[in-house]
């Protein structure tokens, strides 16, 4: 884990930086107003329907959750492109992770109305859902953290009811899970599990198979609702706990969350693997680059994409992120 190596305009405080690693997480901080982020929405809607220009369009469906098509679109639809770099996140998540930023990954999260919330769980590395069993993220060997930071931007409202994020403050310093096991995934158990008197699964999987102590189970009376209005966005730690309330089905309404992760460029991502597989789906690799967000790389260990797009050039394997 680095520290913070230079001031930006929106750099984390001194106090928020303390907050943060204390918590593993800060926020929610406003990126659009809610009425802006509903028109963008309404925009973004079609392009996300269309996959076609999908990195992974040509891969394997996932049975039963979503499709892999539906991830990482920040590398082919305009408006996403630009919100990973916009400098209220960037500057934000390098003054964590120091200068040289890069995003690796980004995600749609649905919840319709309905739906079960996510179980408690943890990220350290992110090989317990792929089918290699390889590590997609790896850190230095003397780094003293694993993870990645986590964005995570309310493109609709969250409330409880509509199934909001919950962490367990503190957290992300211990990981109560081996991602070296395997978990099975079963299509048939999505929205079907109940877990002390909860409607919670994780996407297929049950994220129980992975505990290295069998018989722990979370400190849910420690647990704090991210309730956020449309436009938000929070920042944490992958290996904070964390879940989601089930969406009760009170209004007709979505709830849609964006998640873009961020790494240090001394981490190497997808080091061991040519192809995506996870949550039931797989797809080649061959298209996929990172996005430096922020400063430069000087590790030449990972692939970047480089496009221009309102005014945003993303760099690649040699370049400097500008903006």
């Amino acid at each position: 884990m680095t520290t913070q190596q230079q001031q930006t305009r929106f750099s984390l405080t001194s106090s928020e930086l303390e907050l943060f690693h204390k918590q593993g997480y800060i926020g929610p901080f406003d990126l659009y107003d809610a009425d802006e982020m509903q028109r963008d929405l309404q925009a973004l809607r079609p392009k996300l329907i269309d996959t076609r220009s999908a990195i992974y369009s040509g891969g394997k469906a996932v049975s039963g959750v979503t499709n892999l098509a539906n991830y990482d679109r920040h590398l082919d639809v305009d408006f996403l492109a630009e919100h990973i770099t916009r400098p209220e996140i960037v500057d934000r998540v390098s003054s964590i992770l120091g200068p040289d930023t890069l995003c690796w990954r980004t995600e749609f999260f649905p919840k319709y109305p309905g739906d079960e919330g996510t179980d408690w769980h943890q990220a350290d590395n992110f090989s317990n859902v792929a089918g290699s069993k390889h590590p997609q993220i790896v850190w230095p060997e003397d780094a003293d953290f694993g993870g990645t930071i986590t964005v995570w931007t309310a493109f609709t409202p969250a409330t409880e009811d509509m199934g909001c994020l919950q962490f367990i403050p503190g957290s992300h310093k211990t990981m109560n899970y081996d991602e070296s096991k395997t978990m099975t995934y079963d299509a048939d158990s999505v929205n079907q599990v109940e877990k002390d008197g909860v409607r919670r699964g994780f996407f297929g999987y049950d994220y129980r198979q992975l505990q290295k102590d069998p018989n722990w189970s979370p400190d849910e009376s420690k647990a704090v609702s991210q309730v956020m209005r449309q436009g938000q966005f929070i920042i944490f730690w992958s290996t904070l706990m964390h879940a989601s309330h089930p969406h009760a089905g009170l209004t007709d309404q979505m709830r849609l969350g964006f998640a873009a992760r961020y790494l240090p460029t001394s981490v190497r991502v997808y080091p061991y693997s040519d192809s995506l597989e996870e949550f039931g789906g797989g797809a080649s690799l061959e298209k996929f680059g990172n996005v430096l967000v922020s400063g430069t790389d000087t590790y030449q260990h990972n692939r970047f994409v480089d496009r221009t797009v309102n005014g945003f050039r993303f760099p690649t394997r040699d370049g400097e992120a500008q903006r």
